[in-house]
């Protein structure tokens, strides 16, 4: 028979810990489209209104996409790994960042990227197509695929190693 004090404890134990886990930050594969999905291709607008479609590099090259937005924090702490991935792989990999548009002006998004200099194409989601066809979770979500166009990792937050994640990429078939 169980004391009611000890019955006690182990609820707040278990609270404790489900709690933990929901503090921690989301990493690689926790949200998005799964590891191995086909990535469909849209086309999108960029800032200037010029249409670009996916399709150019999606299952040419290696990608990686950036869902981000001028007042995602977890976004701006994820540009100096785009800048490595950028360093370390140069153009044999497209880099695509692409503005949710949520509480969003192009001329904010403009201003933000002659600020921070981000490493991608940025693209306007305005629609919510490329949100919709990659099941982007939130902002700072990171989806990177192969040359064949197949998700090779996923993620979520500022904590990410995406030097690492284009490596999958780059060495998968």
């Amino acid at each position: 028979m169980v004391r009611s004090g000890q019955m006690g404890r182990r609820a707040v134990w278990q609270l404790l810990v489900f709690a933990g886990l929901l503090a921690t930050p989301a990493s690689a594969q926790d949200a998005g489209l799964p590891v191995g999905t086909q990535a469909a291709t849209v086309t999108l607008p960029d800032l200037q209104g010029t249409p670009y479609d996916l399709g150019q590099v999606i299952g040419k090259k290696p990608v990686l996409v950036q869902f981000w937005a001028t007042w995602c924090s977890l976004c701006r702490a994820l540009l100096p790994e785009l800048t490595k991935v950028r360093t370390a792989y140069g153009d044999r990999v497209d880099l695509i960042g692409i503005n949710v548009t949520v509480n969003e002006s192009k001329s904010r998004a403009n201003k933000y990227l002659a600020e921070h200099k981000p490493p991608y194409r940025a693209l306007w989601d305005e629609k919510g197509a490329a949100t919709r066809a990659y099941d982007a979770p939130s902002t700072s979500y990171v989806m990177v695929l192969n040359a064949a166009g197949k998700v090779v990792y996923t993620g979520v937050g500022a904590d990410q190693d995406l030097v690492a994640a284009v490596k999958k990429a780059v060495v998968s078939p």
